[in-house]
């Protein structure tokens, strides 16, 4: 059995979505598929979303709240950065953690990606990483719509998935690891979806040794000339 499904956590009755479960162990398994790269990697991540000292940051789908913790370095004290998640454990888990962090104050707030409990045009970056493959292929542009929402014009948006590996014992890693995750991460049509869910699309990439990303921008809307 891969270890993907033994670290698939509670279901809810208000998604389909699946959730991450238990946080200590999804952070082993997270640091040793990595081989040792995961923060450089996150690191990397965190800079190309543009997040600048003083801007509000939503990580959607935060998990363990690794990708947050990044996010908060990079915002500082000036800067605020909220996680949200499904699963309340595993946020417990991230509050734990957010407590140590540099920069700016990690906050967390249960919820789910499709339908956010929050204000429109709240946010200057969203990030997202290694969450929409959790989602039905018919929830993801809800998710994508949801991210479009919450940004104000002019905010910035960068999702991160898995990528294909290119070797057989990275396929075989994988496997074991994520299961059917790598199989339905869908990291082939993600442009397309961003794209469908209003945002412009600004730049793509691979972060080594399993992540391909997408940046993009929610559109200013042009002054109507006067009459």
């Amino acid at each position: 059995m891969a270890l993907g499904r033994f670290l698939q956590g509670e279901t809810r009755s208000d998604t389909p979505g699946v959730t991450i479960g238990p946080a200590r162990a999804y952070e082993l398994f997270s640091e040793f598929g990595f081989g040792g790269r995961r923060r450089r990697a996150f690191a990397r991540l965190a800079a190309l979303s543009g997040a600048r000292p003083g801007d509000r940051v939503l990580d959607v789908g935060c998990g363990t709240g690794y990708l947050t913790r990044r996010m908060a370095e990079r915002v500082g004290p000036g800067g605020a950065v909220t996680g949200i998640d499904p699963s309340p454990s595993v946020l417990a888990y991230a509050r734990r953690k957010g407590r140590h962090a540099a920069g700016a104050r990690c906050t967390y707030q249960e919820g789910t990606a499709e339908a956010l409990d929050l204000p429109d045009a709240v946010a200057d970056v969203v990030v997202s990483s290694l969450m929409l493959h959790h989602l039905p292929e018919e929830l993801r542009p809800a998710a994508l719509r949801e991210m479009y929402r919450v940004l104000h014009p002019g905010g910035r948006l960068i999702v991160a998935e898995f990528r294909p590996p290119t070797s057989r014992f990275g396929r075989l890693l994988i496997h074991v690891l994520a299961g059917h995750a790598m199989e339905h991460s869908g990291v082939e049509r993600l442009d397309g979806l961003i794209a469908d869910a209003g945002f412009a699309l600004q730049g793509c990439g691979d972060i080594r040794p399993w992540l391909r990303y997408l940046q993009a921008v929610r559109p200013v809307p042009r002054e109507r000339p006067n009459p």
